[in-house]
């Protein structure tokens, strides 16, 4: 699947694309549909020590299409600002590669969940786990197993990346 970014002075660094993925909340899976033709869904997502989980129903078009082939693609974009002077664009984004599963483990499942209510959920995991509970039995937890992940930026955001990534400054010399 590697293959090089053909503009590397935009890569991001590994710190930035952690960075992006974790100040984000949403995304878009792209999976190959039943009939051969592309299937790409915006989710809701969290991203834990190389993995991207998602949940489902526990039937549907896209466990329908994880049966059919399991290679997928995740793509965020964490900047999207025109720059209509310069008739461009200053964008951030990732896009990560790797098969995608439904979770079988029942602890896998239960601790992934847990991280999207953490995520989005209400603040009060009493209030939190009680929802979990409840929809436990109609609940999926889809796993993407992340092989290689990519982050491009625009070239004025890489001038200065310090305003964008604070962070992952600090964190590395993130040189491209």
């Amino acid at each position: 699947m590697t293959r090089e970014l053909r503009r590397s002075k935009q890569a991001l660094a590994r710190t930035e694309i952690i960075a992006v993925l974790l100040r984000n909340t949403s995304g878009v899976l792209a999976l190959t549909g039943t009939d051969g033709y592309p299937y790409a869904v915006p989710l809701s997502y969290v991203y834990t020590a190389g993995k991207i989980y998602f949940h489902c129903a526990t039937q549907g078009y896209k466990l329908d299409a994880l049966r059919y082939g399991s290679k997928a693609s995740f793509c965020v974009i964490d900047r999207d600002e025109i720059v209509r002077e310069t008739f461009s664009t200053n964008y951030i984004s990732v896009i990560a590669f790797g098969k995608a599963y439904p979770v079988t483990d029942d602890e896998e499942k239960r601790r992934s969940i847990r991280l999207l209510a953490a995520k989005y959920g209400t603040g009060d995991r009493a209030a939190d786990e009680k929802e979990i509970e409840k929809s436990w039995h109609r609940l999926t937890m889809i796993c993407l197993d992340v092989e290689e992940i990519t982050g491009k930026a625009a070239t004025a955001v890489i001038k200065n990346r310090e305003a964008y990534f604070p962070q992952a400054k600090k964190a590395c010399s993130c040189q491209s």
